[in-house]
This record gives C-alpha cells, structure tokens and sequence, in this order.
C-alpha cells in the first residue's frame, strides 16, 4: 500500500536539505579552498576550474542570495516532484 506524498511537505523537506548541503558546500569552500578546488575538478573528470578562482573575500550577500534562489527552485521542484508521483499512482 502507497502513500500518498503531501506536495508542499516535500517541497519543504528537499528545500530544506539543499539548503543546509549547500550551506556545507560553502563552508567547506571557506575553509579549504584548495583541497576543495581539486576535488571539484576530480569530480567533474578532471576539468580545470583553478582558471575560474578570483581571489576575493567570502560575501554573504552572495551566499545568501544564491541560498534563496536554491531553496525556492528546491521547493518548487519537490512540490512539483511530489504533485506528479501522485497523479501518477493513480
């Protein structure tokens, strides 16, 4: 027997997850800029990102917008993820 997920519950729930994975992406950027530098290169098959690098300080504003921005596109994506699992149990 199935549930039926609530959507705006699951919205919530992946929102707030990608926030607070995201808010541990930059924290470990802050405090290991380097290690992380190649582990971001590793990840992505050895593409180079070093070039991209602008040494400036960290900027909440930056992070805090980019925060927004993530956990309403999070929201939306799980509300509409959880809409259409149900519509499509039947």
């Amino acid at each position: 027997m199935t549930s039926a997920a609530r959507p705006v519950s699951t919205g919530i729930a992946l929102a707030a997850t990608v926030g607070v994975f995201y808010a541990l992406c930059a924290l470990l950027w802050v405090l290991a800029p380097g290690p992380f530098l190649g582990f971001m290169n590793s990840l992505f098959h050895g593409m180079d990102f070093s070039g991209m690098v602008q040494p400036q300080p960290f900027a909440w504003s930056g992070f805090l917008v980019a925060l927004l921005l993530l956990n309403g596109w999070a929201l939306l994506a799980g509300t509409f993820f959880a809409w259409l699992r149900n519509r499509l149990a039947g």
